[in-house]
């Protein structure tokens, strides 16, 4: 088995929605999730959704570009390098990208105290994804 792999962006973004790239399905990571969204000027980089379900706080990580959060309501304004901590799992939130080619990087992990375990909802997402 080997230590490790590595992979380009590019070669992780998904064929069916090339804006998203499901870094945790592609390494078949267990213990946490992440995920890449890459969109242009204008479009919605982080789709709006929020974490009650799981009950998990969630990282975003502005890689490149530039976009507008929104978290319960509050606009935040993040150039490349914004780390963005959403620690209320019942807080909407989304992004919209700024400038082209803006990518933010998800992190996501279980609720406090819990286990995580891949939810599957990616999985549903890639399927017929060649």
């Amino acid at each position: 088995m080997a230590t490790y792999e590595s992979a380009h962006i590019d070669e992780i973004a998904s064929k069916q929605w090339p804006h998203w790239i499901p870094i945790r399905h592609h390494f078949g990571i267990e213990t946490f999730g992440m995920n890449a969204y890459r969109r242009d000027a204008g479009e919605g980089i982080v789709p709006e959704h929020d974490e009650s379900a799981s009950g998990a706080p969630e990282l975003f990580y502005v890689a490149s570009g530039h976009c507008t959060f929104s978290v319960n309501g509050d606009e935040i304004d993040a150039p490349a390098g914004t780390c963005v901590w959403v620690s209320e799992p019942a807080a909407p939130r989304s992004a919209t990208a700024k400038t082209d080619g803006t990518l933010v990087v998800a992190v996501g992990a279980a609720a406090p105290g819990q286990a995580y375990a891949p939810a599957g909802w990616d999985t549903q997402y890639l399927e017929g994804d060649s």
